[in-house]
């Protein structure tokens, strides 16, 4: 039954081929190019939900299909000795892919949906559909692939589509600079991945998913740094702070918000950026029996996801406020993968999907009503003109401070509930992740009270054009909010009485790190859990309550004061560490322009030489000038002086002593005679002295 999986990827490559190809040729193209391109994910989702569904019914709860052999290279060199190097296009579902199936094609056409209304008017709107369209192409190879390569394909083309779709509106000059930020950014992550791949292959002779899991199955944790698993993970995991926004790759994010709205909500709050939690979550067997690479991870993450949250605090653009926030978040989904909590990472992928995506899409919905303003300080009382904004925004805000009922709540606490009972370094990143959670609480609602309370700070213009979002775009914001209101109910805890159903379903497909993570869960008493809780409850809570006091009326001298009080962290936090700034004089004007002028002189005056002149010096003029200048002459006075002057020499001296030697020659035989006698009386002559 599993022979239809080709056709849940294939189809939004088919609408991508239509749109590009036809649409963008169209006259009118709006009514075609919508028609594809919802069509095509719904037909993808709904393929989706019949994969899932199967999968879960099959035995070992999974279903594949191999569509051809796709590399069927020759024998290659590993640790066992020589193996047979051959790769299938194979895709699988499992679990863990259905979990991203289901997010990936769900909100996915939500977002498709909402965009045909956000850019209605875009002249390009059958490309940038098309683009979307290839985008759930790629992700969709990706979470479905069965193998290393088949996902390293889909890895890859995302980060095109990133590329493109950033860039989209590429007359803007900071958005054709995000687009390259963002692609250059990921090809080095991806560099450290490849490097994972190959690590993986030399040792196991195989880059197969089910292959790789039984190879780990049973095998010893490394308790050191240069074992070949731990050198892998920490490899494959440069690889996911590339692609997933994590210290110190995540720059690229932030910039990111040039692209359209749906961009935003599609690739970089749902999707994409947790391409690389999926494959950490995907490598568990890996992961196990590396601890320290474990140890990077939870550390790397939580460091991430304060440092992203400290710079939310302060941020004025919509857009920027919630991409730290997704930086922060993926730092939430990492901290949970670094203590073996790898279900509640992937539950927290989940929840975080929709409250995102809403969040995104309810701030589009704002700047479409603003006519393309993104500042917060420009905004304000907005609450009555933009009603299911509002409340649907509301409820993302909500969702993702941690307060309960809502989805972000029971993601987030059984994260911090699995680190603290990790022990060790978990214990660290509790304390870590409880302070980012006060801290998204409160940046959360900074923006929300700066959005639709208080009054309207903005131009007269831009309040007398004031409106509600069509249907087009309100219906998929109501959606959302369903699911950011009901999707955590699908890991109610055992403390709250519930069984946690998420990570139960994800079992199957995610090794347990024994002794930790989701196990030892369960070992330090509901009472414990419940008291930690009620802590980061009242942590989020104190958070919303600051952010009401500061932001909550239309009076904000008090926050205007307090900024003004730390003026020195106010501009640390608003001017983001001033990282860009240092990656830029670093990498960019050092590193690269720097390197390039450093190559640029190397190969002047060492390689070319001579200062690009042919004159005395090292290098290729350094040896074109000795070789003209010096060689050439010396060649030309050996020529000239030994080598002719030979020649003539012995030609002036044949040529004069001929006139000598013809004398000898003259034909007259009296001559010949003399010379004859003369000769005999010499010869005489000789021999009489001789025999004296």
């Amino acid at each position: 039954m599993s022979g239809y999986l080709f056709l849940i990827p294939l189809l939004p490559l088919l609408g991508f081929v239509l749109n590009f190809a036809v649409g963008t040729r169209l006259a009118k193209p709006k009514p075609f190019v919508t028609a594809v391109a919802w069509s095509t994910v719904a037909l993808s989702l709904l393929l989706s939900i019949f994969a899932v569904i199967e999968a879960a019914g099959s035995p070992g709860h999974q279903i594949g299909q191999v569509l051809f052999s796709w590399i069927p290279g020759g024998m290659a060199e590993t640790v066992a000795g020589p193996r047979p190097f051959a790769i299938d296009w194979a895709l699988r579902v499992d679990p863990l892919s259905s979990v991203m199936l289901m997010v990936v094609c769900g909100v996915g056409f939500l977002i498709h949906v909402y965009a045909a209304g956000y850019m209605a008017h875009d002249p390009g709107y059958a490309r940038f559909f098309s683009y979307l369209n290839l985008f759930m192409f790629s992700m969709l190879t990706l979470v479905m692939g069965a193998n290393f390569l088949v996902l390293f394909v889909g890895w890859e083309g995302v980060g095109l589509c990133s590329y493109l779709l950033i860039g989209f509106w590429y007359h803007k000059q900071s958005a054709a600079d995000a687009g390259k930020k963002a692609f250059i950014v990921n090809r080095v992550g991806d560099a450290f991945f490849l490097i994972g791949l190959f690590t993986l292959f030399v040792n196991f002779g195989s880059l197969d998913f089910a292959t790789l899991t039984a190879a780990l199955a049973g095998g010893h944790a490394e308790a050191g740094w240069d074992g070949p698993l731990t050198f892998a993970a920490l490899m494959l995991f440069l690889g996911a702070c590339g692609k997933s926004a994590q210290v110190p790759l995540y720059v690229w994010l932030p910039d990111a918000m040039e692209g359209p709205t749906p961009v935003s909500a599609l690739i970089h709050a749902a999707t994409m950026v947790t391409a690389g939690v999926y494959m950490v979550a995907r490598s568990s067997a890996l992961y196990v029996l590396a601890p320290n690479a474990l140890l990077v991870v939870a550390l790397v993450g939580a460091f991430t996801a304060i440092f992203a949250a400290s710079i939310g605090l302060v941020q004025t653009d919509i857009k920027r406020v919630l991409a730290y926030s997704t930086v922060s978040q993926l730092g939430y989904m990492f901290l949970a993968c670094g203590v073996g909590a790898f279900s509640a990472g992937v539950f927290h992928l989940g929840t975080h999907a929709f409250f995102k995506a809403l969040l995104f899409l309810c701030a589009g919905s704002v700047i479409h009503a603003m006519s393309g303003e993104q500042e917060l300080p420009k905004m304000g009382g907005l609450r009555k003109k933009l009603p299911w904004t509002h409340a649907t925004m509301l409820i993302g805000c909500i969702a993702i401070a941690g307060i309960p009922p809502l989805a972000g709540f029971f993601s987030k606490d059984e994260i911090l509930w699995l680190a603290f009972s990790h022990g060790g370094y978990g214990q660290l990143v509790w304390a870590v992740g409880l302070v980012t959670a006060g801290m998204t609480a409160f940046y959360m609602f900074r923006l929300y009270h700066l959005t639709f309370s208080g009054s309207f700070r903005g131009t007269h213009e831009q309040e007398h054009h004031l409106h509600e979002s069509p249907k087009v775009m309100t219906i998929p914001l109501a959606l959302l909010a369903v699911g950011a209101v009901t999707a955590g109910l699908l890991g109610i805890p055992a403390a709250l009485g519930g069984s946690n159903w998420i990570e139960h379903f994800l079992h199957p497909a995610i090794a347990s790190l024994g002794g930790h993570g989701a196990a030892a869960g369960h070992d330090g008493g509901h009472g414990t859990e419940l008291l930690l809780m009620g802590v980061s409850i009242a942590v989020a809570a104190a958070g919303i309550g600051v952010a009401w006091m500061l932001y909550g009326g239309a009076d904000q001298s008090r926050a205007a004061g307090l900024a003004k009080t730390f003026a020195p962290a106010h501009r640390l936090l608003l001017n983001k560490y001033w990282v860009d700034e240092l990656y830029g004089k670093v990498f960019v004007r050092g590193v690269a322009l720097g390197g390039g002028h450093a190559l640029h002189g190397t190969d002047k005056l060492f390689v070319d030489g001579g200062g690009g002149e042919v004159k005395p010096g090292l290098g290729v003029n350094g040896l074109a000038w000795f070789t003209r200048d010096v060689i050439s002459k010396l060649s030309n006075l050996w020529d000239r002086y030994v080598v002719d002057g030979l020649v003539n020499l012995t030609g002036h001296a044949f040529d004069n002593g001929s006139y000598y030697a013809r004398h000898l020659q003259n034909g007259f035989v009296q001559h010949y005679i003399l010379y004859s006698a003369m000769g005999v009386l010499l010869l005489v002559g000789l021999t009489r002295l001789a025999t004296y």
